[in-house]
């Protein structure tokens, strides 16, 4: 796992620009670093030593007469594999690092060297034959990519936003359609980042830049092939293969690997699955937000030792900054900064960790999931009569029990669900937002995934779109982020291109039913890990937050926030310091919606305070 950095053209000091953006993404690699230079492109990296850990693997590599480089940030699992290959068809190696199988695949292949991967990546490769920029980023988003175009005639791109800033000339400016959109998703959804003209390459897309140009091709669509006759047996069976060889591949390296351990099905399905020395955990103080005893318990029966750490709500408020800054874009999700903790103690024993990421929106793991199934029967009544029950119910100024089900069962699924997370209506944040930007609707963002799931029951639509949006927006942006920012990498065996095309293949009755989740993934589990563990019910990573903010103590820290120079300048603050206060008083639970304007000042006051 490591960092780059990049531009073409020149600037007055080349050197010192690309050794300024490095600087910026030391975090990523802080074992060494290696640049490439000519009068058309420097590139720079920075190197996290996991395969091949003498001198010889360092980044930039190169082909036989260095007319092609590459910088690369992710790990290729079946590179020994295709290094085999490459070798009979006469290519010569001089590492034994899964970069160099980039350079000599592209030699063979070009671009369409993507379709022989099985990885996590982002990387560029400069061909200086052609005089062109060919980058790509993995097939889920596991890396990130992000680049700008400068004076329509050069790129500048790094493995984080913050490696950009450092370009000469760049001007820091918000993106009022990025603030306006992550009020409700509570993560940056557009293409343009937070900062204006900042784009990040989505999944499962490849960039080549040449003449000042550039050009975003799509390499890979996610696709769900159910195979109606499979029976549980075979879901089981198959789904249990699957995640044992991604496993065994997600654990090369030449340094040790531990993982990450919570109290659910997923952490403990890979924990178990990959045995190794050593889990690592962490909870709150409230008892309640604290599975370190479940992550114990399971770490003796599969004897592995656990490593633990209690989270004090001090800590969790004094790291708000760091984890922010190091996110590049605010993201509102509370679980970010435990992930931050976790990845911090894992970092002091091991370089990299194994996480169960993806499960949930692969095998249909969440609740939410579970929604279409409840509403059948209801949504057996006419249409008319179905709307005419949710207008009476939203007209009522007060709130009862079965509310939110009247008002979600006249809606089609795509006009009800977006994701697993939406904070602020379009009403509502216009009535927040000083400058609102006229962006597009959420139910807009999201059509294009529904348009390309047409066909799918709405159960699968369901993951399909957080398989685009939420996932790559939320749970693999802050793994790569909060784990990058401790020098570990984390890897994560369920975001595998085989362990999804067997996922694609287990009918929706085996994924999701009235009594569960994740119905399958759970049997193949209890192979592996106790039968309390295996069917726990999904709880995410709780934190404590709807407690912290009636405190005193962080109730004015976030009241200072709102009345402050920042959110007077994006924000009618009467309208947020009556979130505030209602939920203080007990009136409404506010906690998730305060919390995504709060992170999104903290983010702000780390760039532009």
């Amino acid at each position: 796992m490591c960092g780059f950095a990049g531009f073409t053209g020149q600037t007055p000091d080349n050197a010192s620009v690309i050794q300024n953006m490095m600087n910026k993404i030391i975090h990523r690699g802080p074992d060494s670093a290696g640049v490439y230079a000519d009068e058309r492109i420097t590139l720079g990296f920075r190197r996290l030593s996991i395969i091949d850990l003498s001198d010889d693997g360092a980044q930039p590599i190169y082909n036989e007469d260095r007319s092609v480089a590459v910088v690369f940030n992710g790990e290729i699992y079946n590179y020994q594999e295709l290094r085999r290959d490459l070798e009979a068809l006469g290519h010569t190696f001089y590492t034994h690092t899964d970069t160099e199988t980039l350079v000599h695949l592209y030699e063979e292949h070009g671009k369409k060297m993507l379709g022989f991967l099985r990885g996590m990546f982002a990387f560029a490769i400069y061909d200086k034959t052609k005089d062109e920029l060919f980058a790509a980023r993995d097939f889920f988003g596991v890396k990130p990519f992000y680049y700008t175009v400068r004076d329509k005639k050069d790129i500048v791109f790094a493995s984080e936003i913050k490696a950009i800033l450092e370009y000469p000339g760049f001007q820091r400016e918000v993106n009022p359609a990025a603030l306006e959109n992550y009020m409700t998703f509570q993560y940056s959804v557009l293409p343009e980042t937070f900062f204006k003209n900042v784009y990040k390459l989505q999944p499962g897309h490849y960039l080549t830049f040449k003449d000042g140009r550039v050009s975003v091709t799509r390499y890979f669509k996610v696709e769900f092939t159910p195979d109606e006759a499979m029976t549980e047996a075979e879901a089981e069976e198959s789904i249990d293969r699957a995640v044992l060889d991604s496993i065994a591949a997600h654990k090369i390296s030449d340094v040790e690997v531990g993982s990450f351990l919570s109290s659910g099905v997923d952490s403990s399905y890979v924990a178990a699955c990959a045995g190794g020395a050593r889990t690592f955990t962490v909870g709150f103080e409230n008892e309640q937000y604290n599975e370190i005893s479940y992550a114990k318990d399971l770490s003796k029966k599969i004897r592995i030792d656990n490593y633990s750490k209690t989270i004090s709500a001090d800590e969790y408020w004094a790291a708000l900054p760091k984890v922010q800054y190091h996110m590049d874009e605010p993201l509102a999700d509370p679980s970010a900064v435990p992930l931050y903790f976790l990845a911090q103690l894992a970092a002091h024993y091991v370089k990299v960790a194994l996480s169960g990421e993806a499960a949930d929106e692969f095998f249909g793991g969440y609740n939410i999931y579970q929604e279409p199934l409840d509403l059948a029967r209801f949504r057996k009544i006419p249409l008319w009569l179905r709307k005419a029950l949710a207008s009476v119910a939203a007209a009522l100024p007060f709130s009862f029990r079965g509310k939110s089900f009247l008002i979600r069962a006249s809606k089609s699924i795509e006009a009800r669900f977006i994701g697993n997370a939406y904070m602020f209506t379009p009403r509502e944040r216009e009535r927040l937002l000083r400058q609102p930007s006229s962006s597009l609707a959420p139910n807009e963002l999201t059509k294009q995934y529904y348009d390309e799931a047409a066909g799918y029951d709405e159960i699968t639509k369901m993951q399909y779109v957080d398989i685009h949006m939420w996932l790559v927006g939320d749970i693999l942006l802050k793994a790569d982020k909060m784990s990058m920012a401790h020098s570990l990498e984390v890897r994560v065996p369920f975001v595998d291109k085989r362990v999804f095309e067997c996922a694609a293949k287990v009918p929706t009755r085996l994924r999701v039913a009235k009594t569960g989740t994740k119905l399958s993934f759970r049997r193949a589990a209890l192979r592996h890990i106790p039968l309390f563990t295996a069917n726990k019910k999904k709880l995410g990573f709780p934190v404590p937050i709807r407690v912290w903010l009636r405190e005193e103590k962080y109730y004015h820290k976030v009241h200072d926030a709102f009345t402050g120079k920042t959110a007077q300048a994006f924000f009618y603050t009467e309208g947020l310091l009556k979130l505030l206060s209602d939920h203080k008083k007990g009136r409404a639970d506010n906690s998730r919606k305060i919390w995504t304007v709060y992170m999104f000042l903290v983010w702000h006051e780390a760039y532009f305070g």
